[in-house]
């Protein structure tokens, strides 16, 4: 077993090893311990952490002082502890999909990486490249597989953190700014390391990774602009409703009910600032936009309120007016005139507008009142007078009784005579009660007009014009008979069966016709 006598923390540069004594001061022996699975020739080994930290060496066997020098791990066949993922913080933008097409190694084989080292005559490592050879640093005091071996542990460390940044690409949903973060973290460490090991394949996978951090970015670009579209439609949708209600025509607009919802509007305004805000100009210009809207409505609400208090005022003067006036007269005894008065007070009370539902009631209450008072007085003369007409009703009823027997009308002259009669006692008997006045005149009435059609029939059957008429349309119509008559005789001689019916037909019609203007003279006479 060989004992290491330094081993620096990090690897030297090629200067620091052209500074550095070839030959260290010796220290105590610091053995290397034997574990399973680990060869007693197997070169030492150094455990890192999931950041890539070395951890501080642990203590010698046999309460020896360690000097600086690579702690023992397990070898090849051991388990190994596996790297503890970092935690990742919620996405702030959309996630990405896993990637699965960056290919890696999940272990590193450590004679393959090896042989991409070596060791000169002078100690120091070199790694190869694509571009030719690089330096790595120096192990001093140590075999050449012993320094290879240590510089393919640092590879081992930078493979880790690729790994463990794949595994959480495909574990977990990272946003875009993390996955740059991270690859931006893994370029550094390649950067930095002294390592060996297939370094340009490492490097491939690294760059690999940030094609998907560029894919990232964008997709998170994407993302923030359509969210910010997103907002700025909701905002624009608040504005034109805004705008909408604040347009609408003062006269039909529910104040009370747009109020609200623009209180709303207001809500929902200062919780889409919450989700997110906008570019600086479209924000500016939206929010004045809501803002000059909910100023206007509010200048159009105030405006309309303030003329419907001076229109209320207005309202409010007439409508007293209309009741003092109602009031001036509940005491008059002019039923007649008083009742039009009352009549033209309605109208203009109707044609003033409304106040307040209080107020309105209340003085509608005063005016209605005055009126009750007037019209219950002019009821009670009403039905004073009509106590007083009773015995006119019953001598009127008596007359309609002999006037309808006159119908139906048989004699005329009689009936007329007759009638006249009883008109001059109608009147001679004077007024009924109100509540009977139209039925006992619409009764007389109806006998009144049975007389008068029945004189218009007789002077119309008398017209000297009307006679004259039917005179002459039977003479055309006898002519005309003796006319078809004969050619009735001869059709039936030429044996014309057609001619025939024809003229038969004519004669009927003419023979009708002449036996209805004969009934016209005859009642003419």
């Amino acid at each position: 077993m060989r004992q290491v006598t330094e081993q620096p923390q990090e690897p030297a540069s090629p200067q620091d090893v052209a500074d550095t004594p070839q030959t260290p001061t010796p220290t105590e022996p610091v053995p290397v311990e034997d574990t399973p699975g680990t060869s007693a020739e197997a070169a030492p080994d150094v455990e890192t952490d999931a950041s890539g930290e070395t951890p501080e060496p642990a203590p010698a066997q046999d309460g020896a002082t360690p000097a600086p020098g690579p702690r023992p791990v397990p070898g090849p066949g051991a388990a190994r502890p596996a790297p503890r993922p970092t935690p990742v913080p919620p996405p702030a933008a959309p996630a990405l999909e896993p990637v699965a097409e960056v290919g890696h190694t999940t272990s590193v084989d450590r004679d393959a990486a090896a042989a991409f080292g070596r060791v000169d005559e002078n100690g120091t490592v070199w790694v190869r490249r694509a571009d030719g050879e690089h330096e790595v640093g120096a192990y001093p005091d140590a075999t050449p597989e012993e320094a290879i071996a240590y510089f393919v542990r640092k590879f081992e460390e930078v493979v880790a953190q690729v790994d463990l940044f794949e595994q959480r690409l495909r574990s977990t949903e990272l946003a875009g700014k993390d996955i740059v973060a991270g690859v931006a973290t893994l370029r550094t460490a390649l950067a930095e390391t002294r390592a060996v090991g297939d370094l340009d394949h490492l490097a491939a996978r690294v760059e690999a990774l940030a094609t998907v951090a560029d894919e990232a970015r964008a997709a998170a670009d994407r993302a923030r602009a359509a969210h910010r579209e997103q907002l700025r439609t909701a905002r624009l949708a608040i504005v034109e409703e805004a705008e909408a209600i604040a347009a609408q025509d003062p006269e039909k607009v529910q104040w009370r009910a747009a109020g609200e919802r623009l209180r709303a509007l207001f809500e929902d305004w200062k919780a889409a600032q919450r989700e997110g805000r906008l570019d600086k100009r479209s924000e500016d210009d939206l929010w004045k936009r809501f803002s000059h809207a909910r100023s206007a409505f509010d200048k159009s609400r105030r405006h309309h309120f303030a003329a419907l208090g001076e229109q209320r005022t207005s309202i409010r003067s007439e409508k007293e007016a209309l009741v003092a006036e109602a009031e001036a007269l509940s005491t008059s005894t002019d039923w007649r005139g008083t009742t039009n008065a009352y009549r033209a007070l309605m109208d203009r009370w109707k044609a003033a507008g409304r106040l307040g539902r209080k107020d309105d009631d209340a003085l509608w209450e005063r005016f209605r009142a005055a009126q009750d008072v007037f019209f219950a007085a002019r009821t009670s003369a009403n039905d004073a007078v009509d106590e007083e007409f009773r015995d006119n009703l019953v001598v009127k009823e008596q007359l309609l009784a002999e006037a309808e027997a006159l119908l139906p009308i048989k004699d005329l002259n009689a009936a007329k005579k007759a009638l006249n009669g009883i008109q001059d006692r109608w009147e001679a008997a004077g007024k009924v009660p109100r509540g009977d006045l139209g039925r006992v005149e619409g009764r007389l009435r109806a006998v009144e007009t049975a007389v008068r059609d029945a004189e218009q029939a007789r002077w119309s059957r008398s017209n000297p014009e009307t006679q004259a008429r039917a005179g002459g349309l039977a003479g055309q119509l006898e002519s005309a008979i003796r006319d078809l008559e004969d050619d009735v005789e001869k059709a039936r001689a030429k044996g014309d069966a057609r001619a025939l019916a024809r003229a038969e037909e004519a004669l009927a019609a003419r023979r009708a016709w002449l036996d209805a203007a004969q009934a016209t003279l005859r009642e003419a006479r």
